[in-house]
């Protein structure tokens, strides 16, 4: 009887030590994150930005920074991915276990480098959004994104001639159904497969999608309005970016719900 106890004690620190130890393996953050989409911020990106890197910004920058982030965050953690932030010259180690590369309105150019090492992450798989607007923002001799793209036969051409207010996507591959998204002047896409038009007398398009041999997928829009989650615009108040912006992250991800 004095044996048993004596065994008895001695395997309850050992429980203990069991319990303490599967304890601490589950209150240890786990990343369950499938996808990485990473933000280039580093070609004097017009709207976006690095939200933890807002000092010296004006305030109502940094509080767009902070809003557009916190908008592309959520849509991206329904879709188990991770964003991270691109601050210098675009290397291929930099997009080395990214799913997405995110450009948004940059007004300086990439370098033939940059150009070859994005260029070979999509020929490897990965994907590209890229959002420019009207040359009031920036103009395509600024920012040399037709390098990047034009080689898939799709580019983007000079500012579209149809200012008036408002689009719509077709329903496809990209939206289940047709989104309501705010435009006011693009600059007009040309080649891809269009999704997106202007809802003007001659119904332009301005955004555009690809899919290329390699599985890579690449979506181009000439407004960065919807990419700019403006819900309101002009007295209208239903536009629904998020939910185009969720079919959009989707489709480029190839994420199966």
């Amino acid at each position: 009887m004095k044996t048993k106890m004596k065994k008895m004690k001695a395997l309850i620190p050992i429980a203990l030590l069991c319990l303490l130890t599967v304890n601490m393996a589950y209150s240890q953050p786990i990343n369950t994150m499938e996808y990485r989409i990473s933000v280039d911020v580093g070609h004097d990106q017009i709207f976006w930005g690095d939200p933890s890197n807002t000092q010296g910004m004006p305030a109502d920058r940094a509080d767009r920074v902070q809003y557009l982030n916190e908008q592309l965050k959520n849509n991206a953690s329904s879709l188990n991915a991770e964003l991270t932030y691109l601050h210098e010259e675009i290397k291929a180690s930099d997009l080395s276990g990214s799913d997405l590369l995110y450009i948004h309105v940059p007004s300086s150019s990439y370098s033939e480098n940059e150009v070859e090492a994005i260029t070979n992450f999509l020929e490897d798989g990965g994907s590209l959004f890229l959002a420019m607007d009207v040359d009031f923002w920036s103009t395509l001799e600024q920012a040399n994104v037709n390098d990047v793209i034009g080689r898939y036969g799709i580019e983007f051409g000079p500012d579209s001639p149809d200012t008036e207010v408002g689009a719509l996507t077709r329903e496809g591959l990209i939206t289940g159904q047709a989104v309501k998204i705010p435009y006011h002047g693009g600059r007009s896409v040309i080649g891809g497969t269009p999704f997106s038009f202007s809802v003007g007398p001659e119904s332009i398009p301005f955004g555009a999608f690809a899919e290329l041999d390699s599985g890579s997928r690449i979506i181009v829009m000439g407004d960065a309005m919807a990419s700019l989650y403006m819900n309101s615009w002009q007295e209208v108040d239903d536009y629904q970016t998020e939910e185009f912006m969720q079919d959009v992250l989707q489709w480029l991800l190839d994420y199966a719900q």
